[in-house]
């Protein structure tokens, strides 16, 4: 076999997101695109905002010279400040342009990172449900991810993150707003964490790092406020994107933003630079750092999301579903009526409904719905929804 017996494995394992998205494309050909009801991909659905358009046409019409040139691999130094400023400001930190890196979306960002970070053999604690491909990021630092299970309302769990925490941890994921669940970590857990960290540094003598991704963090409803771990602890980085908060995943968008005040940042910022460059980024897309720094704060219309997930809710609830209302992102994770998840994805497959098992995020029994979706196709699949409900409960 030419495929290393790694990658093998790793392709077996991999994202039951894009497996359930490439069945619904088959479907679509089959049925007609109307006639399937595709919540399997967290693709934003609201259009960018006007600002955005604007901004973009603006840019491409202005006749400057050189400006599609290399650039600094960390990115446009205009661009570092002015992400610098607006995330300072939102987080109550002093950032520079020294302390942001632009990236390649959150993806890249992670992707640098872990290897500046990781040691072979290190760890990275992430808690579940999680987005599952965090796993092969960090298996290409030749680092080990290792899982935590949250609570049952998935908030975290502080004493089973401490326990899991060894000589060889490294750093701490967290997603908030998290894929699949919805669920904003509030400020006393984020707190508690800092009171773990900072423990278990004295316990092993050695610096834990917390990492937040937060591609989501506009997206969140009722008044609900993200807690910033730069803020609240001093070994911290955040990664994050346009893509959904300004609806740009397909243009790979994003930044690192790390605490002012971490141990040796400055060979830590030299090193994520470097590897921005040498894992093949090399820079951030140009024409996008352009356009960003001059719409900081600007977000879709976070509203229609909210309207979308009131529908889904009110209606799967009527039926019978069970599930905790997210406070953030575009995804609703309810439990299945059955224990066996995948089998009652493929009922609902059954029903040209596509969703996504709580075993691709490390949390059997449950089911991931995006419902960044058109209207039409949320309240028309809530017969199949029903339907398959009932199946499965008798």
């Amino acid at each position: 076999m030419t495929v290393a017996k790694k990658v093998r494995g790793f392709i077996s394992q991999s994202s039951w997101i894009r497996k359930m998205f490439e069945e619904g494309n088959v479907l679509k050909k089959q049925y007609g695109s109307d006639n399937v009801y595709d919540f399997s991909l967290g693709n934003p659905s609201v259009e960018p905002p006007v600002e955005f358009k604007k901004t973009l046409m603006q840019i491409a019409g202005e006749d400057s010279s050189g400006i599609h040139g290399y650039m600094s691999n960390a990115g446009f130094l205009d661009t570092r400040k002015a992400v610098a400023e607006f995330i300072g400001r939102e987080h109550d930190v002093p950032l520079s342009a020294d302390h942001v890196i632009m990236t390649c979306g959150a993806a890249g960002a992670l992707n640098i990172l872990f290897k500046v970070f990781l040691d072979p053999g290190d760890e990275v604690i992430i808690p579940t449900p999680c987005f599952m491909e965090y796993r092969f990021y960090v298996d290409n630092a030749n680092g080990i991810a290792t899982f935590v299970k949250s609570k049952a309302d998935f908030s975290l769990d502080i004493t089973a993150i401490g326990n899991a925490i060894t000589e060889r941890t490294k750093i701490l994921l967290i997603n908030s707003p998290n894929n699949p669940t919805g669920k904003v970590y509030d400020e006393a857990s984020i707190r508690e964490l800092n009171e773990l960290l900072e423990d278990r540094k004295k316990a092993y003598g050695r610096d834990i790092y917390l990492v937040s991704d937060e591609p989501y963090r506009d997206i969140v409803y009722d008044n609900t406020k993200v807690p910033s771990i730069l803020k609240a602890y001093r070994n911290s980085v955040t990664a994050s994107s346009y893509s959904k908060s300004l609806s740009l995943a397909g243009e790979r968008i994003g930044y690192l933003a790390v605490n002012p005040e971490m141990t040796d940042i400055e060979e830590i910022v030299r090193g994520l630079i470097l590897y921005n460059r040498t894992l093949g980024f090399v820079n951030a897309p140009a024409l996008m750092q352009r356009v960003i720094a001059r719409i900081q704060g600007v977000k879709v219309d976070v509203e229609e999301y909210r309207r979308k997930k009131e529908i889904l809710c009110n209606g799967l609830s009527s039926i019978g579903y069970q599930f905790i209302k997210p406070e953030g992102t575009f995804y609703l994770f309810p439990k299945t009526p059955i224990n066996d998840d995948i089998e009652f994805v493929r009922a609902l497959q059954k029903k040209r409904i596509l969703t996504v098992p709580g075993s691709g995020f490390g949390w059997p029994g449950y089911f991931r719905i995006a419902f960044c979706v058109d209207d039409a196709t949320i309240i028309n699949a809530m017969a199949g929804f029903e339907e398959t409900f009932k199946e499965c409960s008798q």
